[in-house]
């Protein structure tokens, strides 16, 4: 009931409020593709700052025609870290990851405001890089959940902020904090 009640300004926003054709979820990543029934396709390349970890998201989602202020859509995210630190049972060692996951993206558009939460599993298999490290977990599944927030200002600049956590100590190196601001020219 406290659900409904909280999501009933956002069932009566008019379609002047669904704002940017743009999805809640969409940042930086590249429009690669929007097809006839209104799917879109975006991808985009993932890197952390000290270039520890690199990979690749691709996410298609769609805004139903009958909820315009809506944005469903699913996520598919492989990352690849090398020689990350990791406190074992008995010595610090070097981990190699390489993971593959998938989300499920829900968000909801109020004007240029959108927020947007995402929850999903990831794969994952890692090996010591430096020598034979039996007390590290050499694979398995964990969840990965997060949201975010994407503020458009006067259909120039685009400031997006998502945080993402992944649900095993092992992957602690790929939680990510993300904040950007873009200026299309």
């Amino acid at each position: 009931m406290l659900i409904a009640l909280l999501l009933l300004p956002t069932l009566s926003a008019t379609p002047a409020l669904a704002g940017a054709d743009e999805p809640a979820y969409a940042g930086d990543d590249t429009a690669l593709a929007r097809l006839d029934n209104g799917v879109q396709l975006l991808g985009g390349n993932v890197q952390s700052p000290d270039g520890v970890t690199s990979g690749f998201r691709l996410t298609a989602g769609l805004s139903p025609h009958d909820l315009p202020s809506f944005d469903f859509g699913a996520e598919i995210r492989y990352r690849e870290s090398n020689d990350v630190p990791v406190t074992g049972a008995t010595r610090d060692t070097l981990l190699d990851t390489t993971s593959l996951g998938g989300s499920l993206l829900a968000g909801v558009r109020f004007g240029a405001f959108g927020l947007y939460a995402k929850s999903g599993l990831a794969g994952w298999q890692g090996k010591a890089a430096s020598g034979h490290a039996p007390e590290l977990s050499q694979g398995g599944m964990t969840r990965v959940n997060g949201f975010g927030a994407r503020l458009d200002f006067d259909n120039d600049w685009v400031s997006r902020l998502e945080v993402e956590r992944v649900d095993d100590p092992a992957l602690e190196h790929l939680n990510m904090i993300t904040a950007s601001v873009h200026l299309p020219f």
